[in-house]
């Protein structure tokens, strides 16, 4: 049997998370290793040389070969046949390059924009940083003009992002999303379309998306550092 693919991850990471769901859904042959950002193993020198020169999450290593950031390492497990059909289609190229369209759009766009309300508005508080309040106010015009654009553009024809059905494009895109109820937002509110997409997805993928997604519900609800 072949040797199952080390995957590095940390569900406070949205690319870990949605990087999990996929593998969980295809039945993909990996081994799971948490790494705990919150304690720096990341930037540990054994980390740095043996797993990924870039000291971030997530990242596999299949055998000798080290790949870092997600839609790359999305690709390679597809190439290698570890990716369900369904969720990154190569029988049309036409509905692939759909696909590929909004993870390249989300990555400098809805990626960036919540994870920078995510950092001002829940992390920065918690390290003791302080922002400007027009700064604060900046990335969050930023944040809802993406999300505003999934609800009237991605979604406006489709009940899922690229299509009829759920891909690795709503997987990933959900993550990000979700990531906002950290500091106190409601994505859905007033975007109809985006709620029943959310709905869909979470009921598509549980009970994976519920696993992955434990860290940020109870982070939410306690508005708190999440420990073990």
């Amino acid at each position: 049997m072949t040797a199952p693919v080390k995957y590095f991850f940390d569900f406070v990471s949205q690319p870990s998370r949605a990087l999990y769901i996929i593998f969980k859904i295809s039945g993909s042959n990996v081994e799971n290793i948490p790494v705990a950002l919150r304690r720096d193993e990341h930037l540990m020198e054994k980390f740095r040389s043996e797993v990924n020169r870039f000291q971030k999450v997530p990242c596999i290593v299949d055998g000798d070969y080290k790949l870092s950031e997600s839609i790359a390492i999305l690709r390679y497990m597809q190439r290698r046949g570890e990716i369900k059909d369904s969720l990154y289609p190569q029988d049309s190229h036409k509905e692939l390059s759909k696909v590929d369209e909004f993870l390249e759009w989300q990555h400098l766009t809805l990626r960036r924009s919540c994870e920078s309300c995510f950092r001002m508005k829940w992390l920065d508080p918690i390290l003791g940083i302080q922002r400007e309040a027009d700064v604060i106010e900046e990335s969050q015009k930023m944040m809802d003009l993406n999300l505003d654009i999934i609800e009237n553009i991605w979604l406006k024809d489709n009940s899922f992002l690229t299509g009829k059905s759920l891909t690795a494009a709503d997987i990933f895109g959900a993550c990000e999303v979700e990531q906002t109820k950290l500091f106190g937002y409601n994505a859905a509110k007033n975007r109809p379309l985006m709620e029943a997409w959310l709905g869909k997805v979470r009921s598509e993928t549980n009970p994976y998306f519920k696993e992955a997604h434990v860290f940020v519900d109870k982070a939410s609800r306690r508005h708190k550092v999440f420990v073990n």
